[in-house]
């Protein structure tokens, strides 16, 4: 576990934008089972890959359609939530950071670390843009 003081930052890179973070299995299994879209980022500490997903979240929101539900997770503490949230990721592998987009509790969407690792941001969100074009 990452110390509180460390995360903080990070954390609120995206809760101040209107991220609800799950810190709870419970609180991940009701986020997905909303109607309509979620996107669900596992945010982490990695500067190499998460100094751009979290940027590359926040400006595909940069967009006429847009998910209804932002949820986050933090991969490396809140690990209740972000083992449930994986679960739901199936079939993709357990990475961080991932970012995924679920429309009535399907997983439609997914950015595995390898797909956000040495990528700029913008890039990131454009990929994010064209699902929820596609899906919201």
């Amino acid at each position: 576990m990452y110390p509180a003081d460390l995360v903080k930052p990070m954390r609120e890179d995206l809760t101040n934008i209107g991220f609800q973070e799950l810190q709870s299995a419970e609180a991940v299994e009701t986020a997905i089972a909303k109607e309509g879209t979620t996107l669900v980022v596992v945010n982490s500490v990695c500067g190499c890959a998460a100094a751009n997903a979290r940027p590359g979240a926040k400006a595909s929101l940069e967009n006429n359609k847009k998910p209804d539900n932002l949820v986050t997770v933090f991969a490396g503490v809140d690990k209740e939530a972000t083992d449930k949230a994986r679960g739901f990721m199936i079939p993709f592998p357990p990475s961080s950071p991932s970012m995924a987009l679920f429309k009535n509790g399907e997983l439609v969407h997914m950015l595995e670390r390898h797909h956000i690792e040495g990528r700029p941001a913008d890039m990131i969100a454009e990929n994010l843009k064209d699902a929820y074009n596609q899906h919201c």
